[in-house]
């Protein structure tokens, strides 16, 4: 990414970008239209939290029903608990971290892997350092969804997704990922589309996978922090993960090829992706006050 006051603007200006950030505005500000909203809004925000981290988890390969994750409270009998349980974790976490984010976002970074994999883990909390291996995103993240509308992934890793860099490179970039958030909080760059800005958040972690695990639920985490900073869904109700989990996995590393090739055509297709996924989102949650007005929920 580039210096100066709002490196992001010219990602706004790409073919097919500003018509994808007015249609995320026109679902959202019809989600926050609801009538529902105005007596219920913190009950839509707990149910778009728990949905979202069981879309995430099912990306990261735990694709739980969501009734089994609402009913659960013990998440670490195997491998794919601990993988519910991380999302949830994280859901429940994120949206009290907004203070913080605003003057340090690798704090808040260091907090979601740390609710992740516990303290425990002798890495919790800190990226990766030199000789440390790279979480496979592929195998762990972007297997097949079944049951939210995932066309099947073709067999074997997708090529078009290069490694990891390394940890120097990571630290580097991370560092400056923080610095162009920090200045966005204190007002520089403010013109920026929110969607635009939570994409390349959420595009730049999983690029870099600065951690040893857990790297796609804290980059869709990252994500929806982003997207209630920069007001766009301040109460956080439009869960963009399940907008991704219904689009498929292998669309989404299909749209994350396109980020990490860095081409004007990716960059344009993975924040088309990423709207769509977020205009689901709010299409879920639109489900949600709807079954709330009809007295279902």
């Amino acid at each position: 990414m580039s210096t100066g006051t709002d490196p992001l603007a010219p990602l706004a200006q790409l073919p097919g970008v500003p018509d994808a950030v007015a249609e995320v505005r026109k679902a959202v500000d019809r989600l926050y239209g609801h009538r529902v909203m105005r007596r219920r809004a913190a009950e839509v925000t707990s149910e778009s939290a728990l949905r979202g981290a069981r879309a995430s988890a099912a990306l990261a390969g735990a694709d739980w029903p969501l009734e089994e994750v609402r009913r659960r409270s013990d998440f670490s009998a195997d491998e794919e608990a601990r993988t519910v349980g991380a999302a949830l974790r994280i859901a429940a976490e994120a949206g009290q971290l907004l203070s913080v984010w605003r003057h340090s976002p690798l704090q808040v970074l260091a907090r979601l892997h740390l609710l992740a994999v516990g303290d425990a883990d002798p890495a919790a909390g800190r990226p990766r350092q030199a000789g440390e291996p790279a979480e496979d995103l592929f195998p762990l993240e972007l297997q097949p969804v079944e049951g939210v509308g995932a066309a099947p992934a073709p067999a074997g890793p997708p090529a078009a997704l290069p490694p990891a860099p390394g940890a120097e490179e990571v630290a580097a970039r991370l560092d400056q990922l923080s610095r162009l958030l920090v200045a966005r909080a204190e007002g520089q760059g403010v013109g920026t589309p929110a969607l635009v800005v939570a994409s390349v958040v959420h595009g730049e972690l999983l690029a870099l996978r600065p951690f040893g695990a857990h790297n796609g639920v804290i980059a869709r985490a990252a994500q929806r922090i982003v997207l209630i900073a920069e007001g766009l869904d301040p109460k956080s109700i439009c869960p963009a993960e399940v907008g991704l989990a219904e689009l498929g996995t292998e669309s989404y590393w299909r749209a994350l090829a396109g980020y990490l090739a860095g081409t004007p055509e990716g960059m344009a297709a993975w924040i088309g992706h990423c709207g769509r996924a977020l205009r689901l989102g709010a299409r879920e949650s639109t489900a949600v006050c709807e079954a709330m007005q009809r007295g279902m929920v």
